[in-house]
């Protein structure tokens, strides 16, 4: 327990006896045995002088009346007084709207640092930074691409979780692109929020693109559309120019009229996907006089334009809300086409033109109905399930074994396996995977066959039960897939319920069926990035493969790759080797477009490939130039604290002292503990039985 004073407080301990379920009258019992075994031992002296009889009697009381209280055993209670001082917690937004809008004189990183020296001995200050993720000390350089508010506030108050935080010093603009509504986590903050308002709330003369709305992906020849967020500031009159640009050549412009001191528009525009590729795409206001700042008048956007459509069919036999959650979670990949179809309607299918099938819960006539597949040499995913026939899934496929020893069902919880090689999934992926509700699965036990490369094992409770749950297979040229449990629907729902989008399974999905249909060209040499498009500032990651003459993954050779810049610049990493293929983590590159070259040798066979990717800008911190001060208003309010202005930051220490709420807690700290448990009371008895007995042996009675 604690309680709040304002005196410093030096730490006490202090000890009493407490006697639970013993008497209290032992105390005089063992007193009283004390003095009766020393009367019988010292009632008749005959060399002992009449001080020494006394005191040896004395220390003989003492010892026996402990032993006795030491038989009792009562508790003793010890309570430690522990003073805490109010943490003041200083958060700085080091993001690039602030230097890009606000005034250099307004910069606060003197002011702020110079609160622990006014505030003195008397409060604990800690400082920080954030602009994506929260950084340790305050930062002179604002060159975040992000902004999230909301982060740093949650990680602030799991940090200093039960600590004892009298205020919080919030020095930003208020404007956010990444997170939740800071205002909705500032209500978790038990302390008061002094908000310092940085940047300016007066708009000025700006115009930009707020934002893009477009599809990653196209087909060629057809058209597709993009939305493009138009905004003016302080420009009633003027003529927005717009223009858009594909790889430098402008393909289409609108001239819109500005109608409002605050202007916003959706302009919708229709394109045509005319190459096949990845196709660069700019568009760009033309500057007005005296506009506050370009950068935000320019956004660059990429589109993958694909040739064709990868086919996969989907084999069911019942309903299942799982089939639905499969289908939407590859075609978020537009390079995938999903055709659901029953396993009685497989004779109307034309195998040869599938790219993948994925054969969902069948049953044994399921199966047999789906022999063509089987036989085929396409790439194939088996999924079991309640409603499939477990001894026909193990038939079926060489991957996962299951042996079922009752007809039962369990839950169990997907944990990755970071030794898995065949494809990247990103950390916040991997993240949100292993916080996924449970898949059912049959009751018994499993195991791999062959080279099955496992990523989800099978976690019951909190128990990693080392049970494979989704693995994968390269036999022969052949990739196969197998996922021992049902219940996909609850991760999609889950992840929409706490992360409001469904990237960790699209994720999950695009990855393994780009795995499994990767091959199906027999190329012998791969590289292909995880992503065509990275943001500024991402590590770029590249995967490559390496087959043999019998089309199997070997990586004994080295790969190389260069990676040339549109500048000319070339940077040049060498593959390392991931179980049977080679990874690349490549890093942070500067923005820009990098052609790339790899090579690999197999015996006296060359090999090369080559490819594409794009480091696009990121402008989020140009999107919006007004500061948001009523957000920190509100915050402040709400908390017990303070709004304050850059220059009136000076006040900031008095306002801390002042406000009743902070002040110094003292922790009261109670134990319990068996008297006989006291060690030093032992060292005590042994001093006084020494002292005696050479008291005793001086005067000739030993």
């Amino acid at each position: 327990m604690g309680f709040t004073h304002n005196p410093a407080y030096v730490c006490q301990l202090l000890f009493s006896v407490t006697w639970g379920a013993a008497s209290g009258w032992w105390v005089p019992a063992c007193v009283l045995l004390g003095l009766a075994y020393a009367w019988l031992m010292y009632r008749q002296p005959v060399t002992l002088t009449r001080g020494a009889r006394y005191a040896l009697f004395a220390l003989r009381t003492v010892v026996v009346a402990c032993l006795g209280l030491l038989l009792v055993s009562p508790l003793i209670r010890s309570v430690s007084y522990k003073p805490q001082k109010p943490v003041i917690l200083v958060v700085q937004d080091r993001s690039e709207s602030i230097k890009l809008f606000g005034k250099a004189s307004s910069l606060p990183v003197s002011a702020l640092s110079s609160l622990k020296k006014q505030l003195g001995d008397d409060y604990e200050v800690h400082e920080f930074s954030f602009d994506k993720n929260l950084h340790d000390n305050l930062s002179n350089t604002y060159n975040g691409k992000h902004t999230d508010i909301s982060s740093a506030l949650h990680q602030l108050n799991d940090q200093f979780a039960n600590q004892n935080v009298g205020a919080m010093v919030l020095a930003t603009d208020g404007l956010y692109n990444l997170g939740a509504d800071p205002q909705y986590e500032a209500r978790n903050i038990k302390s008061s929020i002094y908000a310092i308002a940085l940047g300016d709330t007066i708009p000025r003369r700006d115009l930009l693109i707020g934002n893009v709305t477009y599809n990653k992906t196209a087909f060629l020849g057809n058209d597709f559309e993009v939305e493009i967020l138009a905004e003016a500031y302080q420009s009633n009159g003027e003529q927005m120019r717009l223009s858009v640009a594909e790889d430098g050549r402008q393909i289409a412009s609108q001239t819109i009229a500005v109608t409002s001191a605050a202007f916003r528009k959706i302009i919708p525009i229709k394109l045509n996907a005319d190459k096949k590729g990845i196709g660069k795409f700019a568009v760009s206001i033309a500057p007005v006089k005296n506009e506050l700042s370009v950068q935000n008048n320019t956004e660059t956007f990429y589109v993958e334009v694909l040739d064709a459509r990868q086919k996969v069919l989907l084999v069911y036999e019942g309903p299942h809300p799982d089939v639905s959650s499969i289908k939407q979670s590859i075609e978020a990949n537009k390079n995938f086409e999903v055709k659901a179809v029953l396993a009685d309607e497989l004779g109307n299918v034309n195998v040869a033109d599938q790219n993948l099938a994925i054969l969902y819960q069948l049953s044994a006539a399921g199966y047999s109905k789906a022999q063509k597949l089987l036989s085929a040499r396409m790439p194939l995913w088996f999924i079991a399930g309640a409603q499939g026939d477990v001894g026909a899934f193990n038939n079926a496929q060489k991957i996962i074994r299951i042996k079922v020893s009752r007809g039962d069902e369990q839950e169990v919880f997907a944990q990755l396996v970071p030794s898995f090689t065949a494809f990247t999934l990103s950390d916040s992926s991997q993240n949100k995977l292993a916080k996924l509700p449970p898949l059912l699965t049959a009751y018994g036990s499993y195991e791999t066959i062959g080279n099955a490369n496992v990523l989800l094992k099978q976690k019951i409770g909190n128990v990693a039960a080392g049970y494979p749950l989704l693995a994968f297979s390269d036999e022969g040229g052949k990739r196969t897939a197998a996922l021992a449990g049902e219940g996909l629907w609850r991760w999609q729902l889950a992840e929409y319920r706490e992360y409001g989008n469904h990237h960790a399974m699209e994720e999950l999905f695009g990855q393994a069926v780009q795995y499994l249909t990767a091959n199906a060209n027999r190329e012998r040499f791969r590289v292909y990035p995880a992503k065509n498009v990275f943001d500024e500032g991402e590590n770029v990651l590249l995967n490559a493969e390496l087959y043999n003459d019998a089309l199997e993954l070997v990586n004994t050779p080295d790969v190389s790759i260069n990676l040339k810049s549109g500048t000319g610049k070339s940077y040049s990493f060498l593959f390392t080797r991931s179980g049977q293929s080679y990874q690349l983590n490549a890093g942070a590159l500067p923005v820009g477009e990098y052609s790339y070259t790899a090579t690999a040798k197999n015996g006296k066979q060359q090999f090369i490939a080559r490819g594409q990717i794009n480091i696009r800008p990121l402008n989020l911190e140009a999107r919006q130039s007004a500061a948001n001060h009523q957000l920190l208003r509100t915050i402040s309010m709400r908390s017990g604290g303070q709004m304050l202005y850059p220059s009136e930051i000076s006040k900031l220490a008095d306002l801390i002292r002042k406000n009743e709420n902070i002040k110094t807690v003292v922790y009261e700290d109670k134990r319990y503990s068996d008297m006989i448990d006291l060690k030093w009371i032992f060292g005590l008895l042994l001093i006084f039985l020494s002292t005696e007995w050479f008291v005793r042996k001086r005067e000739g009675e030993v």
